[in-house]
């Protein structure tokens, strides 16, 4: 048995090895409880900005001190910037294609590269479609706080490190990578999404809230990747690899 509620058997095309019966680390599958709280924070957080809550004024004191802090123009820029990139679209397309292409090549299976392509999908869709709808600007961004051509809310660097380290995680806990990989994974799955926010609020490039919505809408992908996969992907593609629903 695999994450996902799969059994492959050995012998089939795209099937992977057996795997330890008891994996390192899970999955990584959003529980119900967690998405359900990604969803009121994202309702909560979104009504409240747009009401010129306390949030905002919350947002203005923080952006105050780390503008004090102008790392953007220091130094200490570059070691700063590099743990965006935990986040970083390009970087993290590096690391699934290195990952998707080693399971083609292992297990003769798509399944891996129609989860990542339905991801990035869903993730485009959505996460634009709150930056165009809110209109939120950036820290610096001179002017009004939200305008027409903003588009800081939520940050799409946090959400992509969410989904998109969720689905190396998920990956490599089913195809039965080595235990080290998988631990490395679940790590990244959890630091990746707060060493982005952190250092893109540090830099001043977004508020706290764009941070926390942008893990909020992270985290509904993720848990609606997992259930598009449950539904289609799986029951299509894992057909096709020699896989048996159990």
């Amino acid at each position: 048995m695999v994450g996902g509620g799969v059994q492959r058997t050995a012998e089939a095309p795209g099937a992977p090895t057996t795997p330890s019966p008891e994996p390192p680390v899970g999955t990584g599958r959003p529980p119900w409880w967690l998405m359900a709280v990604a969803t009121l924070v994202t309702a909560a957080v979104t009504t409240d900005l747009l009401t010129r809550g306390w949030l905002e004024r919350m947002d203005l004191r923080v952006s105050e001190v780390v503008s004090g802090w102008d790392l953007r123009h220091s130094d200490g820029y570059w070691a700063v910037w590099v743990f965006t990139q935990a986040g970083g679209r390009g970087f993290l397309l590096l690391v699934l294609a290195g990952l998707v292409g080693w399971l083609w090549w292992r297990e003769r299976t798509l399944l891996p590269l129609a989860r990542v392509v339905v991801a990035l999908l869903l993730l485009t869709a959505v996460v634009y479609a709150f930056k165009w709808g809110a209109g939120r600007t950036a820290p610096a961004y001179p002017g009004s706080f939200f305008h027409r051509d903003g588009a800081s809310y939520p940050s799409g660097h946090v959400a992509n490190a969410v989904l998109m380290w969720g689905l190396v995680r998920w990956q490599a806990v089913q195809f039965d990578l080595p235990a080290r990989v998988q631990r490395v994974a679940r790590g990244m799955s959890l630091l990746g999404p707060v060493a982005t926010g952190a250092a893109m609020v540090a830099l001043d490039f977004h508020w706290v809230t764009d941070a926390v919505v942008g893990a909020a809408v992270g985290i509904l992908l993720l848990g609606v990747v997992h259930l598009l996969d449950a539904v289609l992907l799986s029951r299509w593609l894992g057909a096709r690899a020699g896989q048996r629903q159990v």
